[in-house]
């Protein structure tokens, strides 16, 4: 029987952190997957590791694959970067956008940009998402195929981390990226008028 239950250990998550050597929660989040039938739930520890939030590993979809996050509970930040070109190894980002997400929003995520998301709130941070799970892979719960993750681990983490500086999310350049353009912050509502979905 399939186990849809996966956790993001502090050991795992020390691939992409600011400050790997920082203490921090031993899960700092979960996911169910629900295949092809059912959404997927994740559910975000709070509070910070070294100064930066928890937030998720980061990944791009292989292929023409776009996702839909629904934020059911908490408050957040969904990062979306765009590499300057296709290529796995690119050190440059063209663009980089912070989308400011509460309890009641939706955020689509186009087909080709990485994601993750922030949780700077005070309570669990709960999405739902419609990104499809093939249970047929070889770990399509914790790694599913349809997502690169290696191109995160490369560059220790995303663009930019966001650390708590006197209670205001701040964003701070990771060094490993060569250029990299200003943060564009977006509330939900602007980020859906400005950048409509083209399905």
């Amino acid at each position: 029987m399939i186990q849809p239950y996966a956790a993001r250990t502090h050991e795992k998550m020390k691939e992409v952190l600011m400050d790997p050597t920082a203490q921090g929660p031993e899960i700092h989040y979960y996911m169910i997957r629900g295949g092809s039938d059912k959404r997927n739930v994740t559910v975000w520890e709070t509070g910070t590791v070294g100064g930066e939030y928890i937030k998720t590993y980061g990944h791009y979809h292989i292929g023409n694959l776009c996702e839909i996050y629904w934020i059911k509970q908490g408050e957040g930040i969904i990062l979306l970067q765009e590499r300057a070109s296709t290529d796995p190894n690119e050190k440059s980002v063209k663009s980089f956008k912070a989308v400011y997400a509460k309890a009641g929003d939706e955020v689509f995520i186009p087909a080709g940009i990485g994601h993750l998301m922030v949780n700077t709130g005070s309570t669990w941070l709960v999405t739902v998402d419609d990104s499809p799970v093939n249970f047929e892979e070889k770990d399509p719960v914790s790694l599913p195929g349809h997502a690169d993750y290696e191109s995160v681990h490369k560059m220790k983490g995303f663009a930019y981390y966001v650390v708590n500086k006197d209670g205001v999310p701040t964003f701070v350049k990771n060094e490993m990226y060569d250029q990299v353009p200003e943060v564009e912050v977006l509330t939900a509502d602007e980020y859906r008028e400005k950048y409509p979905r083209k399905d």
